[in-house]
């Protein structure tokens, strides 16, 4: 029996030792432009079953290596990750100046929607996604472009979006969203302003949608990314790194995650 019980245990030890988080750069399109996206999973969640999917929509610096771990650490929730490319050729920068001309390109524009809904199809095409269970995540600029994929009726289960810029929704937006909403900003974030928090809550509530807003006392702009310190100590006003902060939203996407993929799970 002794013998058994240390044979199963270096066949547990074994398998753990050889799960890995893959990563991968994938090439994809949107229509003549060029995409490469960043996908990240655990190949012992994968092995045997399929696994939940989570699109990682960056902020206005592209695919930097602070979003492309934020994939790793989903894949290492065993989630599969896809960091999305809205600029194209997988541009990433950290001069702010050059992220204000990439993200003005795009803001705004019908590309943002199709580039966001491209980045949705290349993570369905991997073919290790539960189709039925697909959330999206955004920082800054990220967090808008997951509000308007699900705006666009995409069949997410839900979105995050952290720091995020705010669009309220039309009432047509609101008819075809399917998916639940939890915002998390900075109580103190001057780039989104209060009248832009009125103007989005008061869309949620006109249109019916089941979200949450969570608003982190002392919170600047940026609070999830240690970048942001360096950018403000190069003189980008607003934005700051709150471990604290960073950490106790990281832990309230696990726990909607938990609610909206695995609902029988609720209070166990």
């Amino acid at each position: 029996m002794k013998s058994l019980c240390l044979t199963l245990f270096g066949a547990a030890l074994l398998t753990q030792v050889q799960a890995t988080v893959v990563t991968k750069t994938i090439s994809y399109r949107q229509g003549d432009t060029e995409l490469r996206g960043y996908l990240a999973y655990d190949d012992s969640v994968t092995s045997d079953k399929k696994a939940p999917g989570v699109l990682v929509f960056p902020e206005w610096w592209g695919v930097t290596d602070f979003v492309k771990g934020r994939a790793e650490a989903l894949a290492k929730l065993g989630y599969v990750a896809f960091a999305a490319d809205m600029y194209g050729d997988g541009q990433a920068t950290t001069d702010r100046n050059k992220a204000k001309e990439l993200m003005t390109s795009v803001a705004g524009k019908p590309s943002m929607g199709e580039r966001a809904q491209a980045a949705y199809d290349q993570l369905l095409k991997t073919g290790l996604i539960d189709d039925s269970k697909v959330a999206a995540i955004g920082f800054c600029f990220g967090g808008a472009c997951s509000q308007i994929l699900a705006y666009s009726g995409a069949p997410l289960k839900g979105m995050v979006s952290f720091h995020g810029g705010l669009v309220p929704a039309s009432a047509d937006a609101a008819k075809k969203n399917q998916a639940k909403f939890l915002i998390l900003q900075g109580e103190l974030d001057p780039l989104v302003p209060e009248a832009a928090r009125a103007a989005f809550l008061k869309s949620m509530d006109e249109g019916k949608f089941d979200y949450q807003f969570l608003s982190y006392s002392g919170a600047v702009h940026a609070f999830m990314n240690p970048f942001a310190d360096k950018a403000r100590a190069d003189g980008m006003e607003g934005v700051g790194y709150n471990p604290e902060v960073a950490a106790r939203a990281w832990a309230q996407m696990q726990l909607f995650f938990k609610e909206i993929f695995n609902p029988s799970a609720q209070g166990s």
